[in-house]
């Protein structure tokens, strides 16, 4: 089995699997992402989503709100889909290929994460009799990220003959909706409005600019016919309104092949002032070399790439391939610039509509902090970029001082209509210092610091003082909404409490950092911090109230949390899961039930707070409450199972996580892959079974293996060093493979590694 390689054989053709392959074979690079779908279409009837998407390229419409309340959400901003170009028809010898036509004799579809390109493969047989071998290669650059290719290679099996291929350059295109289901776009609007469409030197250019935001994007297409056996080509093109198609048609022998390669290039104003003349420049790059020469350097980036991130498992194959295909996506799907960030569904699909949530800080960006820092430094500045509409959400929300992140967005205005699950969800300020300070721990990055996170760590800092008051010596933080959202507007949840303290804790140590290190006078004087800020952070974040039940021994979620009645799981009939398409939600509101993890979150994200016996006996109540309706669940379940020594629970958790998307367990799929459980996924094996802990005095480490494995090995970066650890039956190995000695923490044990620790069992 080539662990490199996801591959379907004979791929069935029932509407429900097209719909997830377009999904799980997508191709992304973190500026555009396209859906895997069949070039010539599908049967009459089927439904599809087609979609081409550039990460931040957004359009706004009107939130319909029945009673317009002060300082609900007016407006959200949707992720559109662009231009389609990866629509191709091909014609043999008058018959058009289909494979709900004729006779498909073999069929495969693949995604080489090695070679960095999804790959369609079909024999087929035409009405006629012709049978044709197809390979359709499709790539988007990690080199040239404006740069989307098609490979389209046909060979004649038993005829000679004429091939004809059509090419469409479509721009009269409309986002995917869905009404009955919130986690997608209820309406679907024309917010794309043709500027300009033509040819230039054999290349075609659609203009177009969304109709609310005032944003423009621009889409070059090339086609270049190669006809091998030295036959000539007819060509001609047709504009129709805002589609421009290329027919060519050229003669084949028996045995011999044709291949139509088609470049796009993408380009939105967002990144460039003039999106047509970068096109065209960037088109002229794409055309200056071979595909081949593409393919080599795409194989070349991924090579570096994987060996700073790879995460190998010896003993199990399919979760192998399962976790790499997990590491891919995110790969795919993380904004390289301050325009971008991760969208929850990533660029494969229109679920949550394109929206950044908390999911990118929590579960994503812990993966890039440790193997590739720039990409997580990335993430810090978009953050640090939308700052000012996070200060203007908190004074919309009510707050004199402060910055409120939104709870979902692109642009930095609050997206979420629905504020109990939405905008209630001030924890979203915890999460994004988190991830701050998660990078400074990892990095030593106090330049970044100075410039960017600290700001972000202060306003976020004030915006609890604001938020909550103390009370009988406590710190109480009210009327808000955890993770867990079958349990909104409560006071004191656990997680949002303690990452408050945390983020307080860390607006004291930064003050103290950059002041340390001459670097405070300017963020200081920007936000007009004094000192006496600073001592009250400190006091809020010595008395903050964490909740704690003596009689169970546990964290409860809330104040009220314990209160109600629980929730019959096991009684619930399966098909009325999730919960959230079939109760309302008062309903679920009233009772013990969580959606996901939320006090085991915090056990695993701010574990200092309690001792291992209080974490212990949380993890075994809210065990019995929780559905895992949120894919957010599983993969944290099963790291504070790890930390528990609960090995077999640890590991049926992470399997779970592991195969969501590829085995479409949580059955919506086909909106996008779920790129917060993948993060988490590479969070179960890293921080779950490898123990691993970064902490302000150092990294640490408490690794075990799992029963079913022979091995598994991760490399990560830390403090510029290059560190490699392989964990085994009978021993755990650390080798350092780049960068200077760093002290490591193993079992509480110190070493100071410098070459290769070895640490018997």
């Amino acid at each position: 089995m080539n662990k490199w390689v996801y591959q379907i054989e004979n791929m069935g053709l029932a509407n429900e699997q097209c719909l997830l392959n377009e999904t799980v074979f997508h191709n992304a690079n973190g500026y555009i992402g396209i859906r895997s779908d069949f070039e010539e279409g599908y049967a009459r009837g089927y439904d599809t989503i087609r979609g081409s998407y550039i990460n931040g390229f957004y359009d706004i419409a009107e939130m319909s709100q029945a009673e317009k309340l002060c300082g609900l959400a007016e407006e959200k901003q949707t992720m559109l889909n662009v231009a389609d170009t990866q629509t191709i028809y091909l014609r043999i010898e008058g018959d058009t290929f289909s494979m709900f036509d004729g006779t498909v004799e073999q069929s495969s579809r693949s995604l080489d994460m090695q070679n960095g390109y999804t790959q369609r493969q079909a024999v087929w047989c035409s009405p006629k009799g012709h049978r044709v071998g197809i390979t359709i290669r499709r790539m988007t650059s990690f080199l040239l990220l404006p740069l989307f290719t098609i490979s389209y290679e046909v060979e004649a099996l038993n005829f000679s003959g004429t091939l004809e291929f059509i090419s469409v350059h479509n721009g009269d295109v409309k986002n995917y909706c869905n009404p009955n289901d919130p986690r997608v776009a209820g309406e679907s609007f024309q917010h794309l409005r043709p500027i300009s469409a033509d040819m230039k030197e054999g290349v075609s250019y659609l203009v177009t600019e969304t109709v609310t935001s005032g944003l423009t994007v621009c889409t070059a297409v090339k086609d270049v016919l190669d006809c091998r056996n030295g036959s000539g080509v007819q060509e001609e093109s047709v504009q129709n309104g805002h589609c421009i198609t290329r027919t060519m048609r050229t003669g084949v022998g028996e045995g011999e092949s044709v291949r139509l390669i088609k470049y796009t290039v993408f380009t939105d104003s967002l990144r460039y002032e003039n999106c047509r003349q970068e096109a065209e420049k960037t088109m002229e790059k794409a055309l200056s070399v071979s595909l081949e020469e593409w393919y080599r350097q795409q194989r070349q980036y991924l090579d570096e790439f994987w060996a700073q991130s790879a995460l190998d498992i010896e003993g199990d194959d399919d979760l192998a391939v399962a976790v790499r295909y997990n590491l891919y996506q995110l790969l795919q799907s993380a904004g390289r610039d301050e325009h971008s960030n991760i969208a929850a569904k990533g660029l494969s699909g229109e679920g949550y509509e394109g929206h950044y949530f908390w999911d990118t800080e929590m579960y994503m960006q812990p993966f890039f902090t440790l193997t590739n820092p720039e990409i997580s430094a990335s993430l810090i500045a978009y953050r640090y970029s939308i700052l000012d509409a996070a200060r203007e959400n908190a004074r919309i929300m009510g707050h004199r001082k402060g910055a409120l992140y939104p709870w979902r967005t692109i642009s930095g205005s609050e997206c979420s209509g629905f504020f109990p699950a939405g905008s209630a969800q001030y924890h979203i300020d915890g999460d994004i210092a988190y991830a701050v300070v998660d990078y400074y721990l990892a990095t030593g990055d106090l330049d970044l610091m100075a410039e960017k996170g600290a700001e972000i760590i202060f306003e976020t800092a004030r915006l609890w003082m604001d938020a909550g008051n103390f009370h009988r010596g406590k710190f109480h933080i009210n009327d808000v909404t955890g993770p867990d959202e079958y349990t909104c507007l409560v006071n004191n949840n656990y997680y949002t409490n303690a990452g408050a303290q945390y983020n307080l804790h860390w607006a004291v140590r930064f003050y103290e950092l950059l002041s340390e290190a001459g670097k405070l006078a300017s963020v200081a004087e920007k936000i007009g911090l004094r000192p006496e800020e600073i001592a009250e952070f400190k006091k809020a974040e010595e008395q903050m109230y964490l909740p704690y039940d003596p009689e169970t021994g546990i964290n409860p979620q809330d104040d009220s949390f314990l209160q109600k009645e629980v929730w019959d799981i096991k009684g619930t009939p399966a098909d009325k899961f999730p919960l959230l398409l079939h109760y309302h939600p008062l309903c679920l509101y009233r009772y013990q039930v969580c959606k996901q993890a939320d006090t085991v979150l915090a056990h695993f994200i701010y574990e200092d707070a309690q001792d291992l016996e209080t974490i212990g006996k949380s993890f075994a109540y809210y065990e019995k409450v929780t559905t895992h309706d949120s894919s957010l669940s599983t993969c944290i379940f099963s790291i504070v199972a790890s930390k528990l020594g609960l090995k077999d629970k640890a590991y049926d958790y992470f399997g779970d996580s592991a195969k969501l998307d590829l085995f479409n367990l949580h059955h919506n799929t086909k909106d996008g892959i779920h790129t917060a459980n993948m993060g988490g996924n590479y969070m179960a094996v890293v921080y779950g079974f490898g123990g691993l802990r970064l902490k302000e005095s150092g990294i640490c480490f408490a690794p075990v293996l799992p029963d079913k494995w022979k091995s598994y090995t991760f490399k990560i970066r830390y403090r510029g060093s290059h560190i490699q650890v392989c964990v085994e039956k009978e021993k755990t190995v650390f080798t350092l493979e780049k960068g200077e000695p760093r002290e490591i923490t193993v079992f509480g044990t110190k070493y100071t590694l410098k070459d290769i620790i070895e640490i018997k069992r």
